[in-house]
């Protein structure tokens, strides 16, 4: 292969690798040789906020909830179990709202 083509094959991984960080890829490996060929780039995909909220963190919430709710027996409140995450770039927040995201 010629140094022109390897340049260019650099080139063109390093600005893949760039967009699929900017996509909220992490990046894991690169080059990886292996008997049956390379691969360039390993990534993986970040999770967001609103998966960390798995079963265990549900049985917590729902725990919790129960106890507010039993605390004082004058409370007449039907609850609801939201999930909101919050994710903070450089330069900008996104929030998601997932009402209803699971249930007691």
């Amino acid at each position: 292969m010629t140094q022109r083509r390897l340049t260019l094959g650099r080139q063109g991984e390093e600005v893949a690798a760039r967009y699929l960080e900017k996509k909220g890829l992490k990046i894991l490996a690169r080059n990886v040789r292996t008997p049956v060929g390379e691969i360039d780039l390993v990534a993986r995909q970040r999770g967001t906020p609103a998966e960390a909220v798995g079963r265990r963190k549900q049985r917590q919430i729902v725990q919790a909830a129960k106890w507010y709710l039993g605390d004082d027996p004058n409370k007449t409140l039907q609850p609801r179990f939201d999930v909101v995450a919050v994710l903070l770039g450089d330069h900008d927040v996104l929030v998601e709202h997932i009402p209803g995201a699971f249930d007691a």
